[in-house]
């Protein structure tokens, strides 16, 4: 073979083709574990903190996970969105610090703890199950952290807060101290939420409402003096008709309540009388199955407080009807059954009447010696003995079974009942608190999103007292003493004090481990009886106030911040939960919000927006998910999502999202793959030396530059996702990309077109891969690594300890947008039409095609004529011609005057560049080659 043809033969040695390191295939599985161990052998957050050290704060403070079982998806969910906001705001300059902690002490954890041991409450010593429940707190303090190191997360994780350390318990004493001090803490008989199998007290926050199934009975309430309707009735049957789905409560009955400005009626049936509220009378006839009735009178609800009864049950006579507003029409009868002793609003109408609290239920849910005939029976099992008994006393109306939203244990599930127990409590009126916290949450609180502040306002205006004290062993003691004399108990400030010291070195089991004498000074006397003879009492901290305070042991205490801090992240369900906990005393101690800003997120259903269930087998672990596709995959779930709502996942939604995930990986990878020959400090070319293709990418850039930090800063992940997504796959791989290849690869190494295309690539790579950092946090790194570096870089060790980049202004050029704008909105019916003749058969590659735009607009004309030279790499052809003709159809409304042909290129195909040119052979060195081609390869071939 001659030199010349041997020449013409070896053409690819002269192409600049892609080549990088980054894989195509991702395989995060298998690589977020080499640089997660990377990261903590280079002591990433040690640099993090080192960089940041003297900046502006920012700080998110970490509402605490029960360390009491692996981590769930709602766990990841939580975790990874605040984790964007700690890394977005690093990489604007801020120190962003993150604490995370860990909530161990309580009912979760004692619960599990108990559920594996075998055993019940009475089963176990204290002291012994306390040191158990600490070693199996700390347990899964150590696995929950690597799960959640695993995800991505930055933070102090070698030394997170936790509150079962005796500094956070000092902290707690200390808060409870300083309330007691301010007149918040008081004991007193209410009614309150409490499990019977838990065999506790429990704070509104604990109880959540599930479907439950119980009997909706009518029952007759004999009227025992009738005659104050009217004479006429004197020897009359009446009753008071009450509806109500607890039937076990009825033993504690001491009062009907009726609304003052309703209107009543009675009506006369099978020759008795029945009292019912006139708007709901027709509806309680129906439901009873009774059409035959009349009304014999209408009555005012005040004049029906004249009245007396006596108990269905034949327990008491006599007993009195009261008025009370709460009594509404929605359901029943508009008569309410009252026990004091069972509820909120019949407590107050206990206190408002003078009326005897009744409670003849123990711990354990079970009717005592009090209840009489009911003795030693639990009380739902009751329910159809105490109707069978009313049915047979002829009190009962209607009886059926009705499924209804019904308070349930958080914990153990269980429904719970209203039981009037002696229990520390936190009085949310005193000194003006609700109202201060009212005004706290509409003026010093952003809440995002802003509904938030709506639901808080409404669940703090209507909550009751915070009840403090559980029945429980596991978790802070309240130090109250009990006289042994008057058996009064007293909680002094100085004992709490002294308690909160001692604690401070030895932990909280010193309460149950010490006499009495270490904590009680001598000066000490009872608040009833003045005597100083005291035993200790062992109620235990609500688990709540434990984290609530959380803003003097960690912000003040550790962090040494003033209140308040920039952000609590946590789901929708902590508006009755932590934020109102951590609000109540910040408050009442410090007179502020802990908070700047409170963002909440909804919860992770399945994809058919079902709650996540074991029985329903629709239980999605982030463990399964980052085993099978990695960690980033799970971040771009959450960052995807909209998540004020509650947030759907399924194997679908997580194959889509892989999808997307590959094509910005194979985008980047592209970039990289041209970018293997490009020193940055060398190579760029300064913004008037670039190609107008070029300098169009970098307006693009600079326009979702703006657009993504935007959405960062608004909390809108979703947003910066899609804008990531949407650039990587339309802007760049879709046109400007796709544009490139020929320039990039045929053009010689060192050219001004190729540096002017690899100066623009680098651009938009380094952007990229910080806007991409705090969603992607490991591929990010994984593309850094692989990425050329100039010297400003090539000290930094990791992505995350850059910044975001500020956008030149000169990259906003409106006449590089505009140069380019009729050449974006004409590109598809080009493309649209090269894939319909390849689909006829007309042209195999696109660049055996020539594209004729005939068209009689002046607009368009001027434009294809001016913009000649670039068209063809536009449109991906080898030709372009234009025709000034009369057009009778255009393309659409835009392009009205002009039309598009397809035809087959003339000439020959060039081996190297694969355009069809009719200057093939005019370099007689190498015949084979287009002129553009055989002037490069020329000088490729001199320069060896």
């Amino acid at each position: 073979m001659s030199e010349s043809n041997q020449q013409n033969q070896d053409f690819q040695s002269t192409l600049n083709l892609p080549n990088t390191s980054f894989s195509m295939k991702a395989d995060l599985a298998q690589k977020e574990p080499m640089i997660l161990g990377k990261w903590g052998q280079e002591n990433l957050h040690r640099k993090l903190s080192e960089k940041s050290r003297g900046k502006k704060e920012f700080i998110l403070h970490d509402g605490p996970p029960y360390a009491n079982g692996h981590i769930h998806i709602g766990h990841a969910l939580n975790k990874i969105l605040k984790d964007f906001i700690v890394k977005t705001k690093a990489m604007q300059g801020f120190d962003s610090h993150y604490l995370p902690g860990w909530d161990c002490h309580g009912l979760p954890i004692e619960h599990q703890l108990f559920k594996e041991l075998k055993k019940h409450k009475s089963e176990v010593d204290c002291v012994d199950f306390r040191k158990k429940a600490h070693e199996y707190a700390m347990k899964f303090v150590s696995i929950q952290r690597e799960e959640f190191k695993r995800l991505g997360i930055f933070g102090e994780w070698d030394e997170p807060y936790l509150t079962l350390n005796p500094e956070y318990e000092y902290w707690i004493l200390k808060s409870l101290a300083a309330l007691n001090d301010k007149g918040y803490i008081y004991r007193g008989l209410k009614p309150v939420n409490w499990c019977a199998k838990c065999e506790t007290a429990l704070a509104e926050a604990e109880v959540e409402y599930e479907n439950h199934t119980s009997p909706s009975i009518y029952v007759k309430f004999a009227v025992s003096n009738p005659e104050a309707l009217g004479a006429e009735f004197k020897t009359k049957k009446v009753y008071l008709l009450v509806w109500t789905t607890t039937p076990w409560t009825l033993l504690a009955n001491v009062a009907v309540c009726v609304n003052a400005a309703f209107r009543y009626v009675l009506l006369e049936s099978n020759n008795e009388l029945w009292v019912v509220e006139k708007t709901l009378s027709s509806s309680v006839m129906e439901k009873a199955g009774i059409k035959e009735f009349k009304i014999v009178k209408e009555i005012e609800g005040q004049a029906l407080t004249k009245l007396k009864y006596n108990h269905p049950l034949g327990i008491r006579k006599d007993s009195p009807v009261v008025a009370g507003d709460y009594v509404t029409k929605e359901d029943g009868t508009g008569l309410v059954h009252t026990a004091p002793g069972h509820g909120q609003d019949d407590y107050e109408t206990g206190l408002r009447y003078n009326l005897e609290v009744i409670m003849p239920v123990n711990d354990r849910g079970v009717y005592t010696q009090d209840a009489g005939v009911y003795q030693g029976e639990h009380v739902f099992k009751a329910n159809d003995k105490i109707v069978e008994d009313l049915k047979n006393r002829g009190e009962l109306l209607k009886s059926e079974a009705v499924t209804h939203s019904y308070p349930h244990c958080w914990r153990c599930k269980s429904p719970v009942i209203f039981r009037a127990t002696k229990q520390w409590f936190l009085a949310v009126d005193h000194d003006n608190l609700r109202k201060r916290l009212a005004d706290i949450i509409k003026k010093d609180v952003e809440w995002i999103p802003s509904s938030g502040e709506e639901r808080i306002l409404g669940m703090v205006s209507l909550r009751p007292d915070w009840c403090l004290s559980r029945q429980r062993y596991w978790g802070v003691p309240i130090p109250a003493i009990e006289c042994r004399s008057c058996g009064h108990r007293d909680l002094f400030s100085e004992v709490i004090n002294k308690f909160a010291d001692i604690a401070k070195t030895e932990g909280t089991d010193a309460w149950f481990e010490r006499p009495e004498n270490d904590f009680v000074s001598a000066s000490i006397k009872c608040s009833k009886c003045g005597k100083k003879d005291f035993v200790k009492t062992y109620d235990i901290l609500d688990v709540w106030f434990d984290s609530g305070v959380s803003h003097q042991a960690v912000v003040k205490g550790v962090l040494k911040k003033d209140l308040p801090v920039d952000m609590y992240l946590e789901g929708s369900d902590q508006h009755r939960g932590w934020f109102q906990s951590s609000l109540i005393p910040a408050v009442a101690m410090e007179g502020k919000a802990p908070f700047k800003a409170v963002l909440t997120h909804g919860f992770v259903v399945d994809g058919e927006g079902r709650k996540m269930s074991k029985s329903l087998g629709n239980v999605v672990a982030p463990q399964d998910i980052i085993k099978q596709s990695g960690a980033d995959i799970l971040r771009l779930w959450v960052a995807s999502s909209s998540y004020s709502e509650d947030v759907r996942i399924s194997k679908e939604t997580l194959t889509r999202l892989s999808d997307a995930y590959r094509k910005i990986r194979n985008t980047i990878r592209y970039i990289l793959g041209n970018l293997s020959d490009f020193d940055p400090d060398s190579d760029s070319l300064q913004y008037k030396e670039l190609v107008d293709l070029d300098k169009w990418a970098l307006f693009k850039l600079g326009e979702y530059v703006s657009s993504i930090k935007d959405s960062y800063n608004k909390y809108e992940f979703a947003k910066a996702y899609n804008s990531i997504y949407t650039f990587c796959n339309e802007d760049l791989s879709s046109f400007y990309l796709d544009i490139l290849k020929d320039r990039l690869y045929t053009s010689a190494a060192k050219s001004r077109e190729r540096t002017s295309a690899q100066t623009v690539l680098y651009q938009i790579l380094n952007h990229l891969v910080r806007l991409l950092a705090p969603l992607a946090c490991y591929t990010s790194e994984e593309v850094f690594w692989a990425m050329p570096k100039g010297q400003g870089l090539q000290a930094a060790d990791s992505v995350h300890l850059l910044e975001w980049l500020d956008v030149p202004e000169i990259w906003q050029d409106a006449r590089i947008h505009d140069k380019f704008d009729i050449l974006i909105r004409i590109r598809p019916f080009v493309l649209k039409a090269l894939e319909e003749k390849r689909r006829d058969g007309l042209i195999g590659s696109s660049l055996e095609a020539k594209v004729i735009f005939v068209s009689s607009g002046k607009r368009d004309l001027e434009y294809f004529l001016s913009n000649r030279d670039m068209l063809p790499a536009a449109f991906i052809v080898s030709q372009v011609e234009i025709k000034e003709e009369a057009v009778e159809t255009g393309i659409d409304a835009d392009f009205p005057n002009t039309k598009i042909l397809i035809e087959r290129a003339p000439g020959q195909k060039c081996p190297r560049c694969w355009n069809v040119k009719l200057d093939i052979g005019k370099e007689k060195s190498f015949s084979a080659l287009c002129g553009r081609c055989a002037t490069i390869v020329k000088e490729i071939k001199d320069a060896k």
